[in-house]
């Protein structure tokens, strides 16, 4: 049913359900203290470390770090989307689950999804007709020869749904062409084509095929490989209503069916990689489809596993589409998050690596990649003398604008040192340097001086490029995060926070705690699992899920009073930072050549710096 599910009917189920009911029901709970705990689903172990909270009414694994509410546990229990999730327990209450008509964007996407439902539906059609004719058409052999001499099985051919689209003009036309209406589906579903003389014809044609699934697993696109001799070699859809090849992974949809939990998901570059590993058990691969990794692929990639691993080629080629994938990485590596890179040997890919040297050799070999820091200094520092003070001034102009790409953060910290270390220069030197953003491909490259790596493909990330995020004054993140913290496990204390307090502080986790502190004060009723499941899904939902499973480190006793006085810390935080820099800058000069009036106004400074410091004092007795 189409509409979107509202708050007040999820708040409620959730409300009903008991989250130690619907856990046990899948995985067998053993009462430990006041809560119950398990070996995790979500990863192999041998002693537990999961555990669930019936008071709070959500489940944390200290190993692996899953964690949320009931909803989200079946989510990922039984690999299902959101909605399905709630069906399954809507269901096991009897209650029907309500949906409710809703305006502005919402209310588009409700309605594309409608109209579009037409084009899914002949997506599945056409992929079971290919399908078909892989097994019974005449010329199917040549297909099946063609799949068995890439060491394919039938199984995993069903497992990809593998399919064959015969030579010939019109097959779909014939097929499928049944009316006007039906003409035009196949047109705006790109499986027609029509050329200048208006003649419309197959576009797959004597290809074998390859269907292109999102993350839901509906058929949205597909791609073919000939079997004579026409070009391109490889052919994908072109972009529809309900595909865009900078979002879709190929793939991506059969990983998550094969593991319940990912802890690790490869990007390689062409469907018979993806195919070839799977059939060998590494069935954690996808690949893009025709186009280069981008942000929102690798948005994708983490939301369900903590680290990407690129596989290319070693040649130059794979080498430029290796810092593509690089430079698209860094915004979204926050803390917790990896990518590594392998560089196969020249003329190897997946496919021929995987049956060359077997599972066990692929996986060796895994063990060879490159994290990203190690690849961007390796890259940024060819064909710089780095042990020149010339060539280390341009490494530190080379590099710093990748750096600053990356989030708040422990990385980024560590980023900036291993960048100082390797200078010599002083790391909050490092830090407050200016620099130009990342070179452009029509940026005259000095003479004598090779262009380096990223040079050559500037262009692709331009739109990418964002100003240098403002450093926050140090405690703000974990203060912030520790006052989010105390909301999750006591939501009523949000009465005792002021919004207003917060009005001149920035950054990520300042935003979340003021949309939460609204939240609790509008809707006081709100538990622990409520607002897990209001950011279900998304970054903040992470984060949450992660101080929500710190419970052992909450006092038993005076949390409002902690959440009180962290809040306070909070608002003190701008003023102490500014005071610390005017200090700072005053100190750079000699005492002794200080004018009295520059004496006067250190005295001042230092006066109101104890003074915040006293009371920040009196506030941790």
């Amino acid at each position: 049913m189409a509409g979107r599910i509202p708050q007040s009917f999820l708040d409620e189920l959730l409300d009903r359900l008991d989250i130690v009911e619907v856990v046990d029901r899948r995985v067998k709970l053993k009462k430990s203290g006041k809560n119950y705990t398990a070996r995790c689903p979500f990863h192999e172990e041998k002693t537990p470390s999961f555990s669930v909270n019936p008071d709070k009414q959500f489940y944390y694994c200290f190993g692996c770090g899953a964690g949320g509410n009931a909803i989200g546990f079946v989510m990922d229990y039984e690999n299902v989307d959101f909605p399905a999730a709630v069906d399954t327990l809507a269901g096991s209450l009897g209650l029907d689950v309500p949906r409710e008509q809703t305006g502005g964007a919402a209310a588009a996407e409700q309605s594309r999804e409608q109209s579009n439902k037409p084009l899914y539906a002949l997506m599945e059609d056409i992929a079971r007709f290919y399908q078909q004719q892989l097994r019974q058409h005449p010329e199917a052999q040549r297909a099946v020869d063609y799949l068995k001499g890439r060491g394919l099985t039938g199984q995993i051919a069903k497992q990809f749904d593998l399919g064959f689209a015969p030579p010939g003009w019109d097959n779909l036309l014939k097929r499928f062409a049944t009316s006007d209406a039906q003409r035009k589906l196949l047109m705006d579903a790109g499986m027609l084509v029509q050329n200048d003389a208006g003649r419309t014809y197959d576009r797959f044609r004597d290809r074998v095929v390859f269907p292109i699934r999102d993350q839901r697993g509906r058929v949205i696109a597909f791609g073919g490989r000939v079997l004579g001799d026409d070009k391109p070699k490889y052919l994908n859809s072109p972009e529809t209503a309900i595909f865009q090849k900078g979002r879709e992974l190929y793939g991506l949809y059969q990983a998550r069916q094969a593991n319940r939990k990912l802890e690790r998901i490869l990007v390689v570059e062409g469907y018979m990689d993806v195919i070839a590993l799977a059939q060998h058990g590494i069935s954690n691969a996808t690949a893009t489809l025709g186009t280069a990794t981008s942000k929102t692929h690798l948005e994708r990639i983490f939301r369900l596993s903590p680290e990407v691993l690129f596989c290319f080629d070693g040649d130059e080629a794979g080498r430029k589409a290796a810092f593509r994938a690089l430079e698209s990485a860094l915004p979204t590596l926050e803390d917790g998050r990896q990518a590594r890179f392998l560089f196969l040997p020249e003329g190897e890919d997946p496919d021929t690596a995987v049956r060359s040297q077997g599972s066990d050799g692929f996986e060796a070999l895994l063990t060879q990649a490159r994290p990203l820091e190690t690849f961007l200094f390796e890259a940024l520092s060819e064909g710089i003398d780095t042990d020149s003070l010339d060539g280390r001034a341009r490494l530190s102009k080379a590099v710093l604008p990748y750096i600053r790409q990356l989030p708040e953060g422990v990385y980024r910290q560590l980023m900036f040192q291993e960048l100082a270390r390797r200078t010599g220069l002083e790391l909050q030197s490092l830090m407050q340097l200016e620099v130009p953003p990342p070179q452009s491909a029509e940026a005259p490259t000095p003479a004598g001086n090779p262009a380096p790596l990223h040079a050559a493909h500037a262009e692709d990330t331009a739109p990418r490029q964002r100003s240098p995020q403002k450093p926050l004054p140090k405690g703000y993140s974990n203060l912030a995060q520790a006052a989010l913290a105390l909301l999750l496990h006591k939501p009523q204390v949000a009465r005792l926070g002021s919004i207003d307090a917060l009005a001149a502080l920035d950054g990520d986790d300042i935003d979340l705690l003021r949309e939460m502190l609204t939240l609790l004060q509008r809707r006081p009723e709100s538990s622990t699992a409520m607002l897990l499941g209001h950011w279900y899904g998304t970054a903040q939902g992470e984060l949450l899920n992660r101080l929500a499973g710190q419970e052992r480190l909450i006092p038993t006793e005076g949390i409002e009073q902690q959440f009180a006085d962290t809040l306070a810390e909070l608002a003190l935080l701008p003023r102490k930072s500014a005071l610390a820099a005017q200090v700072d800058k005053l100190k750079l000069t000699n005492y002794a050549q200080m004018s009295a009036e520059e004496k006067q106004q250190l005295r001042e400074l230092l006066k109101e710096k104890q003074k915040l410091d006293a009371e920040r004092g009196k506030r941790g007795r």
